[in-house]
Order: structure tokens, then C-alpha cells, then sequence
């Protein structure tokens, strides 16, 4: 069996996920056998795990430093195992805008949209390019900041007057601000877990029903009973073969590794169009990758025990 370390909590807006994350990750590994050895990120975090010196890391970190690539960096030059994608593809992931440009050279189907920077808009005059923005993408809007995590800063813009609150409140999460095209439809959520051979595999698709409103924000997201889950989604013939292949495909185009989430709308005409992708998904009890990874019949422990094996078989191969 191994020592784990578990790194978790941190300085990130998601801190609080983060740590029912990595408590849920600890209560597995433990169960499994291993040594898990709780790391709450800070300044000491070298220092710590220098001394617990483990076999391998579970990084339970989400939001900045630890979806940003920064964590993985760090691992890295400590020559520490770690789970989950690189240090490369948490960068493509993070950035949602980078994200998007990245899903375009592909051929994945993403929602038209424009970025801007708060330099664009403070010194460049970009807010003037507003209108013309507003045309193009036509309403409603979703204004969201372009790195972060959980929905966090996500408004949703029906009319002219709503965009300049919106986009004050992105640049209060994030430097650069991305526009989007709104898709009404279904929110889909597709989860891939790499196999031991490496060959990464879809999980049953997730849709997400926020009750009594029309837009799933953080609140949705983590408040129990605020949205509905269902899991596998009842979709139309054909269409959740559909949404898994698109799903690799990010995956595959992101140069994600061991396991990702892949967040999707599923238009009211049968098309399918990727938002974003997550690098380091939730492992709460209301997150989606284990939902999906239970109706696929892989137990919370497996699934634990699936994540660390792959990172412990790609680090020593």
C-alpha cells in the first residue's frame, strides 16, 4: 500500500469544495489500505511534503493554483507523483478562452463568443466594441470570467442594460472576461477516466436540472436540493453515444490525463456544443464525476483507487 498525500482546501474561492473533496478522497484511500495524509495547501506545503515524502500526490485542489497548472508545476520539480492531467492541459483547461480557440482548430463545436481583457476595455477603449459585440452573439448572453472554476462568476445577460454589471462582476474573479453566445437546452456533464491501458473512456452522461431557475450557477451546483441530477440522462437515440465521443475528443484535444469532466449544452434542435472543460472535478457528494462513475457501477473507492493507479503507472512508465 502507499502513503497518499492529499492536497486540498488552499487560497482559491473553491476552498471550501475543495476540502469536502479531499475528505472524501481520505475516507477512501483509508478504506483502501493506504496512508493518506491530509495537506490543507499554504506556504508550507514543500516543507510538508518533504517530510511525509509520499509515494504519490491526490491533488482535491480546485480553483486557481490547483486546476491552473501551478500545483502540477510545483510536483514536478519536487519529482513527486501526482493524479490527474499535466501541467500543460491544466493551462488549456484553466483559461476557458484558451480553452475555446484550442476546441475551434479542432472542429469541436463551442458557442460563438469573444474575450476581452480589463486592459482592452480600461485602456483600449473595448467597451465602445460593445454593441457590435451584442449583435454578433445576440441576446441573451452568458458573461463569465475567463479562469474559474464551479461557475463562480457566471451571469446570465437578457438585454443590453444587464452587460456592464456582468462584466463588472467577471473582472472582480478574473483579468479577462469572455462573452458567449447563450444555447438554450439541456446542461450535460461527461466524465472520462483513463483505463490501465491508457485509453481514456466516457462515463454515463449527467444532465444537471437547476429547480426553479433557469441557469445553473455555483448556488445550484453545491447546495443540496437547489438542482436535480440525472444520471445516465434520458436522451433521445443515439444522442448519449454522441456526447461521450465529443467528450474524448476534448479530452484528446486538451492533452488531458487519469480523468477530466467535459461540460456540455444539448440545443433544442439535437445539437451538441462543449463549454469548458474541468481538469481537477469535484469529488463532493453532490459533484458529477462520481454520479457518473456510480451508474457506471464503479464505486467512490474504486474510482479513488482507479485515479491513483493510472498516476502511479504513468509516473513510473
Amino acid at each position: 500500500m502507499s502513503t497518499v498525500a492529499v492536497l486540498q482546501g488552499g487560497r482559491s474561492l473553491e476552498r471550501q469544495v475543495s476540502l469536502k473533496s479531499g475528505a472524501r478522497v481520505e475516507d477512501a484511500l483509508q478504506r483502501l489500505g493506504h496512508t493518506a495524509v491530509a495537506i490543507d495547501v499554504g506556504a508550507d506545503l514543500v516543507a510538508r511534503l518533504t517530510d511525509v515524502a509520499p509515494d504519490a500526490v491526490f491533488v482535491a485542489l480546485h480553483g486557481r493554483d490547483g486546476e491552473d497548472g501551478t500545483i502540477q508545476e510545483l510536483l514536478e520539480v519536487l519529482g513527486l507523483r501526482y493524479t490527474g492531467s499535466g501541467v500543460a492541459a491544466c493551462i488549456r483547461s484553466w483559461d476557458k478562452v484558451l480553452t475555446k480557440h484550442l476546441l475551434r482548430e479542432h472542429g469541436i463545436p463551442t458557442p460563438d463568443f469573444h474575450a476581452f481583457s480589463e486592459t482592452a476595455f480600461r485602456e483600449l477603449g473595448a467597451a465602445q466594441a460593445l454593441p457590435a459585440i451584442e449583435r454578433q452573439l445576440s441576446f441573451p448572453l452568458v458573461v463569465k470570467p475567463a479562469a474559474q472554476g464551479s461557475a463562480l462568476g457566471i451571469k446570465f445577460a437578457r438585454a443590453a442594460a444587464d452587460v456592464p454589471a456582468a462584466i463588472v462582476s467577471a473582472f472582480s474573479y478574473d483579468r479577462k472576461v469572455l462573452l458567449e453566445r447563450y444555447v438554450p437546452g439541456r446542461d450535460l456533464a461527461v466524465s472520462v477516466v483513463e483505463r490501465e491501458d491508457g485509453e481514456p473512456v466516457a462515463l454515463p452522461v449527467v444532465e444537471a436540472v437547476a429547480e426553479g431557475r433557469d441557469f445553473y450557477d455555483f448556488e445550484a451546483r453545491y447546495e443540496i436540493g437547489r438542482t436535480r441530477f440525472v444520471c445516465p440522462a434520458e436522451l433521445p437515440e443515439g444522442v448519449a453515444e454522441r456526447t461521450q465521443e465529443l467528450a474524448v475528443q476534448v479530452y484528446r484535444a486538451l492533452g488531458c490525463a487519469g480523468f477530466a469532466r467535459v461540460d456540455l449544452m444539448l440545443r433544442e434542435d439535437g445539437e451538441l456544443f462543449v463549454l469548458e472543460a474541468n481538469s481537477v472535478p469535484g469529488l463532493t457528494e453532490t459533484s458529477l464525476l462520481p454520479q457518473a462513475a456510480d451508474a457506471a457501477g464503479i464505486s467512490f473507492d474504486a474510482l479513488v483507487e482507479r485515479i491513483l493507479a493510472i498516476a502511479l503507472e504513468r509516473a513510473a512508465a
